[in-house]
Order: structure tokens, then sequence, then C-alpha cells
């Protein structure tokens, strides 16, 4: 198991460590700290000293730092801003690899409606294996998440069978895509396992037509069909809890969603 930053933004380093050891995580996937989401400006990675601490720190607690959350987008068609994209996308990758830590998100994002939806998707698959063969060397994968408006499974194989190799991958977010497409993880598993490295795993209920967090098991995600699934063909990679308690501030604190989330998993198996 292991947790996003996302649901502790109030939280030092050092306590999203301590708190992890305690509670049974193998691993965190960091995505922001103390509220800044750019990484590299942490002041627990911005010089090679102060990321060798940080590293130390996780492994003398035996937590694995697993993932960096960028906000990187690829469908971007201005080139300035994908400049500045594929700057941050390279700053992430540079500190994963000098954390030892194995992926990178990014977000395919938006697609438009007109006829350059297929030019907007290839150009998502062919910057992916552009940041897969910067990776290349290293120990890191850039992973792509299901989000935005790419969450048909037809879509997401269009992106990822040309950049498809050992440093690209998927980060399969369950409720991001069925609460958009609502098709069952059973039809949606079997096309996609093969690019699957990590996944992010929440629950929500719909209020007003919109989806708002809820505790693990307490919502209408189908997410522990989607466990059921990964678990049964040998998944190695972690159980991701993304309680978004960074964007959604009312929901629970994380002193209480991050045990909960213990508690259903150890449970559910």
């Amino acid at each position: 198991m292991s947790f996003s930053t996302l649901g502790c933004p109030k939280w030092s380093f050092t306590k999203i460590l301590d708190f992890a050891h305690d509670n049974g995580f193998a691993a965190i996937e960091i995505r922001g700290i103390l509220g800044q989401m750019d990484l590299p400006k942490c002041p627990e990675f911005s010089n090679n000293e102060s990321i060798q601490l940080s590293r130390r720190k996780a492994e003398d607690r035996q937590v694995k730092i697993q993932g960096l959350g960028s906000s990187v987008s690829l469908h971007q068609q201005d080139i300035g801003i994908w400049q500045k994209d594929l700057d941050e996308a390279k700053r992430f990758i540079d500190l994963a690899h000098e954390l030892n830590c194995p992926y990178v998100r990014v977000f395919p994002n938006k697609l438009p409606e007109d006829q350059s939806r297929d030019i907007v998707i290839n150009l998502i698959s062919e910057r992916l294996l552009q940041l897969g063969n910067y990776a290349k060397g290293s120990n890191v994968v850039v992973l792509i998440e299901t989000h935005g408006d790419a969450l048909e499974t037809s879509v997401i194989r269009k992106i990822m069978e040309p950049a498809f190799n050992p440093h690209t991958g998927l980060l399969w977010d369950v409720c991001n895509m069925w609460s958009v497409t609502r098709v069952s993880p059973a039809k949606v598993y079997p096309e996609l396992k093969q690019y699957i490295r990590h996944t992010h795993l929440k629950d929500g209920k719909f209020v007003n037509g919109k989806l708002i967090p809820v505790l693990l098991g307490r919502g209408e995600c189908p997410i522990f069909e989607a466990i059921d699934l990964l678990y049964k063909d040998g998944y190695s990679g972690y159980y991701g809890f993304e309680w978004e308690k960074f964007w959604y501030p009312d929901i629970e604190e994380p002193e209480i969603a991050f045990p909960e989330y213990v508690s259903v998993i150890k449970k559910h198996f």
C-alpha cells in the first residue's frame, strides 16, 4: 500500500514518512509538500545535499518513494507552453533518478472535439515517447495517468501502443475512468493490463452530478473489482490511495482517511 501526499497537504516531509512507517504503508507518492507542487522547489529537493538527505530519511524508515506527481500536460499544441512542460518533466525525471524513485506521473489531459482530435492523440503519444527516451539510462519510468479527456480505453491504447517501452507506462486511476465512461474494470483491465505500472485508488459519490470523495468502500466506484483483477493477475505494483484533500479541503483529515484505507484493504484481502 502507498498513499499520495495530495491527501496530507499540511504535513511536513518528516511527518509524512513517519506516518507511513507507523501505519503500515510501504511507500509514498509525492504530489506536493506543504502546498508546494513543483517538487524541485521544495527545500527537501532543492539541491543535491538535501535530495540525498531526503532519500536517506525515507530509507531509514523503510518507506519507498515510489512516485513523483508532476503537473505536466502532454496535449499542449502551443510550442512555448509545451517547452515549459518539457523542462518540468525533465526536472522531475532527474529528481526521481536521484531519489531512486521508479515513477514520474504526467497527464495526457485535453482532447479537442473537432477534427484535430487524432492529431492531439498522436502528439500526446509522441511526447510520452520523448520523455521515456529522456529517462533512458536511469531507473525512471514515465507514467501517463488516465485523466482529463483521455479516459476511453481506445484512446489510451492509441497513446500507449506507439510509445510503450521499458521507460513508459500507465497509471490506472480506476475512479477517474469509471466515473466518466461507466465501463467496468473487468472490461477495461484486459485491454490495458500490459501497460499498467501503478494505480490510484479512491472512492466517491455523485452529488448533483459531481463526484465527491468519500472513504474507500463508501462510494459508488467499483474499486474492489479493480483490486481483485490486479491481485489475481499477479500485479506487483502499489495499491496507491489518492485522498484528494488538497482539492477538497472539507473532506476527512488524513489522520482518519489513511488508517481507514489500511483497515479496509486488509479486511478485503
